[in-house]
């Protein structure tokens, strides 16, 4: 096969070659994702305080 400039070749046939260039992420996200700030106010966390205790904070 002949070697065509790219800038020669049909859309359909663009395309095709991009297909063949383009690489998979194997199932890996490429969305950048950081840690959440645990000093940050959370309001869907539950409050940290008397955890420990098994009665709550007000245990007689």
């Amino acid at each position: 096969m002949a070697f065509i400039p790219r800038q020669k070749l049909s859309k359909k046939a663009k395309r095709a070659l991009d297909l063949k260039k383009r690489a998979t992420w194997d199932g890996l996200n490429p969305v950048t994702r950081r840690t959440e700030n645990k000093k940050a106010y959370d309001r869907k966390r539950p409050a940290g305080f008397d955890e420990d205790r098994p009665g709550g904070p007000f245990h007689i």
